[in-house]
């Protein structure tokens, strides 16, 4: 049964993705293209491999990634909690107790990683220039 395909979804600021974890040779591709080709950064692509590198699976699984919306601070959000998810589904259909210390729900979680992270952009108000920017003030 851990030989499944799992699948997972996560998100991060206006970003969206869907994170199909097959059983393999660690590549990953986004939007069907490598990794490194699609993020220009390196900092990103470390970013997203954070919860395979803390289980020890960068070498494990290989990863299709389908992500919309938001910029690639945001798209990179969405995929580590994702994969994060997928993980833990992961480990789940294997079996394992999650109460134990070696257990996927257990490292991720002391490392931070469970936890959606809820910040979004705040939305524009009647009368400001942005959210919280006034317009300047003109004694005469």
């Amino acid at each position: 049964m851990a030989n499944k395909v799992v699948t997972a979804c996560g998100r991060r600021k206006s970003s969206s993705a869907q994170i199909k974890l097959i059983p393999g040779t660690g590549k990953i591709t986004v939007n069907g293209v490598d990794v490194n080709e699609y993020f220009p950064f390196k900092v990103l692509v470390m970013d997203l491999m954070q919860p395979l590198v803390v289980t020890n699976n960068e070498k494990s699984f290989d990863i299709d990634i389908v992500v919309r919306g938001g910029g690639y601070s945001g798209q990179t959000g969405a995929i580590r909690q994702g994969i994060t998810r997928a993980l833990l589904a992961y480990d789940e259909n294997a079996g394992t107790d999650a109460s134990s210390e070696t257990s996927y729900r257990h490292i991720l979680k002391a490392n931070g990683f469970v936890t959606r992270d809820p910040r979004a952009k705040e939305r524009k108000k009647y009368g400001l220039r942005k959210a919280r920017r006034a317009p300047q003030f003109s004694k005469r």
